[in-house]
């Protein structure tokens, strides 16, 4: 286990150290240590994108560090020159019956642990120590993400009505604006990274940190976890409170609303390819022109059971009402009825279970 002179003389010497279960991109082990007590250690494997990864983590963890009660273990110690960061061991317990509620509620006062003046990130040179750069902007859907869906939408045979196309660019302008009172945007907020502990939920893993908008996070609970493995459908009265409890524990923390419509960043969500793949694999194919040649599992789901899930997710929430995607609902309806006689086998999504742990 790397563990520095630093490291060591900060929080002594490590005893009882053990691997555990991680991804490809890190190293993880369990320790004890004489300053710091019970110790998660973490280190960001060497490959590209890795400073980026490490500097996006500490940043995350430093900001949302400052919440009273903690919605992260606490930060002990960094090195950076081996990507290495020290976190406070906390164990995941037996989440509630209703988990997404509290999981809501903790989401919120995540996002708005950022500053109301959050410093510009920069997209040229990367900064001289990598745990002084900003955290970047949060980044939506591009004029290739609304080009391969309505590639997709024609493939399927769907009728694309004349304004859909712009009612595309629109929200992809609106889905890149950053808000006025900013979020921090965990990134991959997914079961699995959501600690359920006796005193609240801690969030781990802020590899994928930015800023941005708190909404395109909420969504993850209707759209069904786009970056993640586990896709369920939870009951609507279900889905209801928790997006209540999320507006609620946002305006107590801010003292403002929520900005923009949570069908945006349903929407946004949905004409994403690489929201059908691991993040291995995003960036390297167009997934929507993929998975009419092939359909593929990731964890509950496959490639297109998600598709169809979303398709319906958007169409209900804008059906009937007077929104700047009412179009888009007409042909999200109308691709659902497409996909499914075309994938006639298809099943909808799992329905949610107490809570899908790995």
């Amino acid at each position: 286990m790397p563990f520095g002179a630093g490291l060591r003389d900060a929080l002594g010497a490590p005893a009882a150290v053990r691997l555990l279960d991680s991804s490809p991109r890190s190293s993880v082990w369990a320790a004890e240590l004489p300053r710091g007590g019970p110790v998660v250690v973490k280190q960001l494997v060497q490959g590209p994108g890795a400073e980026e990864r490490y500097a996006r983590e500490v940043a995350g963890l430093r900001i949302a560090g400052r919440l009273r009660p903690p919605v992260t273990p606490r930060l002990l110690g960094t090195d950076p020159s081996a990507r290495v960061l020290v976190l406070e061991r906390v164990e995941h317990g037996a989440p509630g019956e209703e988990w997404e509620i509290a999981y809501a509620t903790a989401l919120a006062r995540l996002h708005a642990a950022a500053p109301a003046e959050v410093p510009p990130a920069t997209d040229t040179e990367p900064a001289a120590d990598p745990e002084s750069a900003p955290l970047p902007r949060w980044s939506g859907p591009d004029r290739t993400d609304i080009d391969s869906f309505l590639t997709l939408a024609r493939w399927l045979g769907a009728a694309v009505p004349a304004r859909v196309p712009a009612e595309l660019e629109r929200l992809s302008r609106r889905l890149d604006r950053t808000p006025r009172r900013p979020a921090l945007l965990h990134g991959d907020p997914c079961p699995g990274n959501d600690l359920h502990t006796a005193d609240g939920i801690r969030f781990i893993d802020f590899e994928q940190a930015s800023i941005g908008n708190g909404l395109n996070e909420l969504a993850y609970l209707r759209v069904g976890f786009p970056t993640c493995w586990c896709v369920t459908a939870a009951p609507e009265p279900l889905l209801l409170a928790a997006e209540a409890a999320y507006r609620s524990t946002w305006r107590e923390a801010t003292g403002t609303e929520p900005e923009g419509e949570l069908a945006d960043a349903c929407a946004g969500w949905l004409i994403r390819g690489d929201a059908l793949v691991e993040r291995a694999l995003r960036g390297t194919a167009d997934q929507l022109a993929r998975l009419t040649r092939e359909d593929w599992t990731w964890g509950t789901a496959t490639a297109r059971q998600r598709l169809l899930h979303r398709l319906e997710v958007v169409a209900r929430m804008v059906r009937n009402t007077d929104t700047a995607l009412a179009e888009l609902g007409t042909l999200c309806a109308d691709m659902a009825g497409r996909v499914l006689t075309h994938w006639p086998e298809l099943r909808p999504v799992p329905a949610r279970r107490p809570h899908p742990s790995p």
